[in-house]
């Protein structure tokens, strides 16, 4: 039988290390082989493989993203040429797509090894930003520089130009990422099972000042206009072109071009309305701690003391 193997994605920053331990512990006991990039071969035991960045998920069976909601897109995004199954474990502070918790580990891996678990599938945003091909399962975003002017462009739909925009940022979303930069702008929430796109302008001063709900079957294509100021373009909130004035960003919608792992979608989902729900709250972290019944407050601070050394 062919031995699996799990690609490791981990967060740029964070101490990922005990996770890791927990993984490597694991597939040591189960006969499984692991891999992780290059570039990440000292923050992981000497057993990982190192594989170039590009090679990791096409040679894995599936992935393990450690960290939070930027870890999982970039995870995605590794795997859009071939999509393999991705399962989340949650290092970060707010995270949407992720579903594990370090406690909860061992027993996902095992349900991961043997298939038992649902696959949620993702739509992504294929896009040509002034030639060059990139994909976003979250958002593309057209981003003003503070002090130099604002993003001035134009719509077209199945080139039918529909109208121009005047704003601080222009964000293009999937469904999946109109919880996102979308949302803080002021977009709709979309039902991950809906296929849309939605285009919303953050501070919009003049021209379309709401947001635009499109057909993922339609073309969309943004121009800048002359006198734009300087333009960022942010996928996935990644930084790919800075300091634009001129060009075009051609946006495409694309069908499960991601899979993410799933082991109790009911409770995931319910976890995600609460998160939401705390998005609307003018509480600060602290605040809202207060408001959890006190056997909840103790497990949360025994969750957040430093591992034993």
């Amino acid at each position: 039988m062919e031995r699996i193997r799990l690609g490791l994605v981990l967060h740029p920053t964070r101490d990922v290390s005990e996770v890791v331990g927990t993984i490597t512990d694991w597939a040591a006991r189960h006969r499984m082989d692991l891999a992780v990039r290059a570039e990440d071969t000292h923050r992981v035991p000497a057993t990982v493989e190192p594989l170039p960045v590009d090679e990791v998920a096409a040679a894995s069976n599936a992935l393990v993203a450690i960290g939070g909601d930027g870890t999982m897109l970039g995870a995605l995004r590794s795997a859009v040429r071939d999509p393999k199954p991705v399962l989340g474990v949650h290092v970060g502070k707010l995270g949407f797509l992720v579903e594990v918790e370090p406690p909860d580990l061992p027993r996902a891996l095992e349900r991961l090894a043997n298939k038992d678990f649902t696959v949620e599938r993702h739509s992504c945003l294929a896009c040509d930003v002034c030639g060059d091909d990139v994909v976003a399962f979250n958002d593309v975003a057209l981003v003003r520089q503070p002090g130099a002017g604002f993003v001035n462009a134009t719509l077209s739909v199945d080139g039918q130009q529909y109208g121009y925009y005047r704003c601080d940022a222009l964000v293009v979303s999937t469904p999946t990422g109109s919880t996102a930069y979308s949302y803080a702008a002021g977009g709709p929430l979309i039902s991950p099972a809906t296929d849309a796109v939605v285009v919303t302008p953050s501070a919009p001063m003049s021209g379309i000042s709401r947001s635009v709900v499109l057909s993922p079957e339609e073309t969309i294509r943004l121009d800048l206009r002359p006198g734009s100021g300087p333009v960022a373009v942010e996928m996935d909130g990644v930084i790919i072109r800075d300091a634009a004035t001129e060009g075009s960003v051609q946006v495409r919608y694309r069908r499960d071009a991601g899979l993410v792992v799933r082991l109790d979608p009911r409770r995931y989902q319910e976890r995600n309305q609460l998160k939401l729900s705390l998005l609307d709250l003018p509480l600060l972290p602290e605040q809202l701690r207060e408001l959890l019944p006190e056997n909840l407050r103790q497990q949360l601070n025994r969750r957040e003391l430093p591992p034993p050394r």
